[in-house]
């Protein structure tokens, strides 16, 4: 076996992952290229086998495995995607896997996992509390435990995705990776410097699990006490330290995103690119806007796309309200007929779409003088808002905006 991220054992695991892997060609991007100033590209692993990129480290790292260690079966602990790689990886090797997910796991990728052959338990709020258990179980039953990114062979197997980048588009000047322990990172990253040095690659993590952030400022690996991000595939507390070293020797950069800016990139995937890109694998959409716009060609690395639809209906619907394509507005009014009537012919006459009505008799003792009328609008957006509300104004209902509520 050649020696562990050299350019020969990248060779090696590419060969190996087409075996299970899907082709995921470039998508140019226009929209994202005009908003961000640079020629952007997608690499939509949102649409791999397993929906996400995770099932090449998996499958490269269990083809390593003697038959002793895959006799003795297999025991991981993942936030969802590299359960479903691992249980998929076990499968054609033919041996059983156990998979340790957090109990915020959505339910999508458990089912998905179970139904992959993988034994499920749900352990721990975080990933790192569900990695203490599945070590635990190892030590316990003589399972082979299989890292989901702090392992360089996982990561060497991860790195394919450059490798595929750059025989795609040679010419590509930056790489954005999303981050949660490092091993994409680490596979795309020394991949790129090894085989041209000039290819920037930057890492992306979400703001409220900034690990590698603290890491690389502290220079060596911390431990952040606690993670709060929508982004849970990348909500882990500390980098790997196996794979650490390399982060600070090929990374450029490493840019860290809110969760709002994955919401409303979110929105624009969909209605863009039609895709559905989970809140993790968005965090290199969202880094575009952080980059300087100087017409460089791009590649955003869209790591997963397993999202279940509970949290995909909260994003639109919270991504809708930041755009100002949905917002409520109440005004007092007489208790007299006509007086709905008068508030929807007005936001009628500015195209906007009145999608839901409260009326409150009992904001005031005197109903006479007031009673308050909420009504959710549907906009195009923050102007056309601001006109309706204007013309609100103009019409004497002292509009306020209020939090919406669907």
């Amino acid at each position: 076996m050649p020696e562990t991220l050299s350019l020969e054992a990248f060779e090696e695991a590419s060969e190996k992952v087409k075996e299970v892997t899907q082709e995921t060609k470039l998508v140019a991007s226009p929209y994202f290229s005009a908003q961000s100033g640079n020629r952007v590209w997608l690499k939509p692993e949102n649409m791999q086998r397993t929906g996400a990129y995770k099932v090449r480290g998996s499958y490269y790292k269990i083809s390593t495995l003697s038959d002793e260690e895959l006799g003795r079966g297999l025991v991981t602990a993942s936030a969802g995607n590299h359960a479903q790689g691992v249980a998929y990886a076990a499968a054609r090797a033919g041996a059983s896997s156990v998979v340790v997910m957090p109990t915020t796991t959505p339910l999508i990728k458990v089912e998905r996992t179970k139904a992959l052959g993988a034994e499920v338990i749900l352990y721990g709020d975080v990933y790192d509390e569900a990695c203490e258990r599945a070590r635990a179980l190892a030590e316990e039953r003589g399972y082979t435990f299989i890292h989901p990114f702090n392992d360089p062979v996982v990561a060497c197997g991860q790195g394919t995705i450059a490798m595929e980048v750059i025989q795609e588009l040679p010419l590509v000047d930056t790489i954005l990776v999303p981050v949660g322990g490092g091993g994409l990172a680490c596979g795309a990253s020394t991949f790129a410097k090894l085989y041209n040095p000039k290819i920037s690659v930057i890492g992306v993590e979400p703001q409220g699990a900034a690990c590698l952030t603290a890491s690389l400022e502290a220079g060596h690996v911390v431990k952040l006490p606690s993670a709060s991000t929508i982004a849970d595939g990348t909500a882990v507390l500390e980098p790997g330290d196996l794979v650490f070293p390399y982060l600070q020797e090929n990374l450029d950069d490493v840019i860290t995103v809110p969760d709002e800016e994955l919401i409303v990139a979110f929105l624009d995937m969909v209605e863009n690119h039609k895709m559905i890109v989970e809140n993790s694998g968005l965090l290199s959409v969202a880094a575009l806007r952080h980059l300087p716009a100087e017409n460089k060609r791009v590649v955003s690395i869209l790591s997963g796309g397993n999202m279940d639809v509970i949290t995909m209906s909260s994003v639109v619907q919270h991504g809708l309200i930041q755009r100002g394509r949905i917002f409520t507005v109440s005004v007092l009014l007489p208790d007299r007929p006509g007086m709905l009537v008068r508030v929807a012919s007005v936001v009628a006459e500015k195209n906007g779409n009145v999608i839901k009505l409260e009326h409150n008799q009992f904001v005031s003792t005197n109903r006479n003088a007031a009673v308050e009328l909420r009504v959710t609008i549907e906009a195009y957006g923050e102007e056309h808002r601001a006109q309706i509300v204007g013309a609100l104004e103009e019409a004497g209902f002292s509009p306020t905006l209020v939090q919406t509520s669907l």
